[in-house]
């Protein structure tokens, strides 16, 4: 399972399927000063799958996410989204792709001088030319997808509870119909039944809109719940990806106590994610 930077065990760990994967990252480098927080990584998403990203604390998991949404450069490397190398686009080329995805930050990241309406509305002014009675129809549209309504538009997120605040985070990242949604960390601060129900919900979204999701995340529920694969970030390398049969079965020491520790849920089957309604 670890990879070991030779080419079958590179597409071993990222799960080739003899297509090409939706997000490619090959060698990258990142770093702050001189601390190395990604040291030459591989990793794969393939098209229309669940990937829990995973490590310790610290260990890179939401830089790799923010490089390769652009907020972080890379020192060595490359990434392509889309099959487009992300280092050769122009300004319209990057905001076409940036358009084909949504991000939910961990905190929500909301506006706090805008209401919820004016918050899902801010995407879709940045690309798109509608008249107000379209982007209000949208607004609620959107919210309604995440299993909120109307009553909420008028609301400022100080308002809001933390788990109104992460649907609302997740609406305005589906305001553009995205591909690709990445997830940085989306039931940190959730109750257990908050979280179980924006598991639920994730899976629901993923299914109708065939979305690819890319999921920071240290939840094991959410990992055994929806993730069809998980990658595993361990001093600055993805060592291992694959499903939670492979992470269970792993020999590594990181994985072990990960998987298998105190609050793991290796011994307890797997969950079942709950039908939509």
């Amino acid at each position: 399972m670890a990879d070991t930077g030779t080419p079958d065990n590179h597409a071993k760990a990222n799960g080739a399927s003899g297509k090409t994967p939706i997000i490619q990252v090959r060698d990258v480098v990142v770093g702050f000063g001189s601390k190395i927080v990604l040291d030459h990584v591989d990793l794969d998403v393939q098209r229309g799958e669940v990937l829990g990203f995973v490590g310790g604390s610290g260990a890179g998991k939401s830089v790799l996410m923010r490089t390769i949404i652009g907020l972080l450069p890379k020192r060595e490397g490359s990434i392509k989204v889309f099959d487009i190398d992300m280092d050769a686009v122009t300004d319209l080329e990057r905001q076409a792709v940036e358009r084909r995805w949504g991000i939910l930050f961990q905190h929500g990241a909301l506006f706090s001088s805008l209401t919820v309406m004016e918050n899902l509305q801010f995407p879709v002014r940045e690309y798109l030319d509608l008249s107000p009675r379209l982007l209000d129809e949208l607004a609620v549209a959107k919210l309604e997808m995440v299993g909120l309504d109307a009553s909420v538009c008028n609301k400022f997120p100080s308002e809001l509870s933390g788990g109104m605040t992460k649907r609302v985070a997740l609406a305005r990242a589906l305001a553009l119909d995205p591909e690709i949604v990445f997830l940085d960390e989306p039931t940190s601060g959730l109750d257990p039944i908050g979280a179980g129900d924006f598991d639920t919900l994730i899976a629901t979204l993923q299914r109708t809109l065939g979305l690819t999701v890319f999921m920071v995340t240290h939840d094991l529920d959410s990992l055994h719940s929806i993730c069809n694969r998980i990658a595993v970030l361990f001093e600055g390398k993805v060592i291992a990806a694959g499903d939670m049969a492979e992470m269970l079965a792993s020999d590594h020491p990181w994985l072990r106590s990960y998987f298998h520790g105190k609050r793991s849920r290796a011994d307890h089957g797997p969950a079942v994610v709950a039908a939509a309604p």
